[in-house]
């Protein structure tokens, strides 16, 4: 087997959070289905629909909670989801619509294993799929920031240097 030196040498990694997130298990919980009519929560009946739920598909998932549908919710009912998942799922947090791919990044970059980019040279790829914010790349980079030797930001044939140790 002929080996690439240059890249099995290399202490440049590229971190692209989209693989990265389409990488983990991620599920989305949406309460919209049980609204009464599409608008309105009946506690009630949520709770009923709650309790019908198979909690054990969530197993070890990082899960989102949110709503799909412009509708009065109060605040307890996502806290609801939430009791039920508590030690079964490995994450759970809520989102709106506009945010779900903000809040799988910095989940992922919550979990992100430093080892792989001890010492290292680190570009963050710049372009994605994904609806991500600055605040995303701005966690990434305090997170990376205390175990790499340097961080640039865009694709590795044009970079722009963020940091370097």
């Amino acid at each position: 087997m002929i080996e690439n030196k240059i890249t099995a040498n290399s202490k440049l990694i590229t971190l692209n959070l989209s693989e990265l997130i389409r990488e983990s298990d991620f599920l989305e919980l949406d309460i919209a289905p049980w609204l009464w009519q599409g608008l309105v929560l009946k506690e009630t009946e949520y709770r009923e629909a709650l309790n019908g739920v198979n909690w054990s598909d969530f197993n070890a998932k990082h899960v989102l909670i949110r709503c799909s549908v412009d509708a009065i919710i109060p605040t307890w009912a996502y806290m609801l989801p939430s009791s039920k998942l508590s030690g079964i799922a490995k994450s759970v947090t809520y989102t709106t619509q506009d945010k779900v791919d903000e809040n799988k990044a910095l989940i992922v970059i919550h979990d992100l294993e430093l080892s792989h980019f001890e010492n290292k040279n680190v570009v963050v790829k710049g372009c994605s799929d994904l609806n991500l914010t600055p605040h995303v790349y701005v966690q990434l980079q305090l997170k990376l920031q205390s175990v790499v030797n340097r961080i640039m930001f865009g694709e590795p044939c044009s970079t722009v240097p963020i940091f370097k140790r």
